[in-house]
């Protein structure tokens, strides 16, 4: 509980300065402590990111639809799929967020599926 406390009262510290560089844990500038960059996640890693939504679109997939967006850290992008989804609320280009799961690769292509999210406000 501590930990949360002093990462919470460390986000909206003065010292802390707004770059766009990583932060000394290794997450993206802006982001909870707990994310870390794309380009450093391997495959299959239970992982935290965090981002801009730099595009956002219904796709078929498999006989069915999903909605598809790819999410950049500076670093690198993964694609974010929520099968079954045609939209969901907030999730527009331009918009950060958090997302939470197991990174895959498709074809090369870094993939989170059906990931926990959080908008920024």
């Amino acid at each position: 509980m501590a930990g949360l406390l002093s990462r919470a009262l460390d986000r909206f510290s003065p010292e802390r300065v707004e770059t766009g560089e990583p932060q000394p844990d290794g997450s993206p500038d802006g982001a909870p402590a707990e994310c870390r960059l794309i380009a450093d996640v391997p495959e299959r890693s239970i992982v935290s990111i965090h981002g801009v939504l730099t595009s956002v679109a219904e796709r078929p997939i498999g006989g069915g639809t999903a909605l598809q967006a790819e999410l950049d850290d500076g670093s690198d992008c993964v694609t974010l799929v929520w099968l079954g989804r045609r939209q969901l609320g907030g999730v527009l280009p331009g918009r950060s967020l958090t997302a939470h799961g197991r990174l895959g690769c498709n074809d090369g292509v870094k993939v989170l599926y059906n990931p926990r999210y959080e908008l920024d406000a």
